[in-house]
């Protein structure tokens, strides 16, 4: 690690880059560190240069789905994420990475948005929300970090889709990756709050195995009907090497 990377840490931290995409991220597997359906989504976002866009990235944990995207979409990019010492690692790979000029953090609960962001104002939203329900039955990780990023204790779908969709502009495009089992559910909430679902792509862990990762891309007020099932990825083969497609995501062609 280069000396002067290193005062951007701060204890049981790390610096972990993606390599396709020239980009370095503060981790610590205390509290966060991204996995492959951050880079999934950034890749499923479809690429924009228009300088006046704005982008808000929810649930941004550490940032590193936005920041994936630096030489993508052109633009301003809001991360926002409710637990401070995420947005606070967030803000030094910011600083890291040297995009200042086109990247904010706020720390900040989405249900609380409005208070910072207008409504109607964002060109993209993404998200990575957390998958899992909140059961009185649910197995929980004892790290409430984890626990937080993972479950809806803080939030929930709907509340992300209804976000989401009051952000958005009208045709704007919303982005999310979530599970599968869930994608009824997604669709239903997406359509009352006219989001459009238009692109669909479901991900496989390995060859004849169910997909467990789907990403889907939302048009607001988009006209109904035409939903594109876009070809399936598989991120491994059967002796567990990444594939073609994940190898270049991760490391570039």
């Amino acid at each position: 690690m280069d000396k002067q990377d290193s005062l951007f840490l701060k204890d049981g931290e790390r610096i972990d880059q993606l390599y396709s995409q020239d980009v370095k991220i503060i981790q610590s597997p205390e509290v966060f560190s991204f996995s492959l359906d951050a880079v999934l989504l950034a890749d499923f976002v479809l690429p924009s240069k228009k300088s006046g866009y704005q982008i808000i990235d929810l649930c941004a944990g550490n940032g590193a789905i936005s920041l994936f995207l630096h030489s993508k979409l052109a633009g301003h990019i809001t991360q926002v994420e409710l637990q401070p010492r995420l947005a606070d690692m967030a803000t030094r790979s910011v600083l890291l990475n040297k995009l200042q000029d086109r990247y904010s953090v706020l720390n900040l609960d989405i249900a609380n948005i409005f208070t910072k962001i207008r409504k109607d104002s964002a060109d993209i939203v993404i998200c990575n929300p957390p998958y899992f329900t909140d059961l009185p039955t649910s197995k929980k990780n004892p790290n409430q970090y984890l626990a937080i990023a993972r479950h809806e204790l803080t939030t929930n779908l709907e509340s992300v889709l209804a976000t989401m969709s009051g952000l958005l502009k009208m045709n704007g495009r919303g982005y999310m990756v979530h599970r599968p089992e869930r994608l009824a559910e997604i669709l239903q909430q997406a359509i009352s709050h006219r989001l459009m679902p238009k692109r669909i792509r479901f991900i496989y862990p390995k060859p004849k195995r169910e997909a467990n990762m789907v990403l889907i891309e939302f048009i607001k007020d988009g006209k109904s009907g035409g939903i594109r099932i876009v070809p399936p990825l598989t991120i491994s083969k059967d002796n567990n090497e990444y594939g073609p497609e994940m190898q270049a995501m991760l490391y570039g062609k």
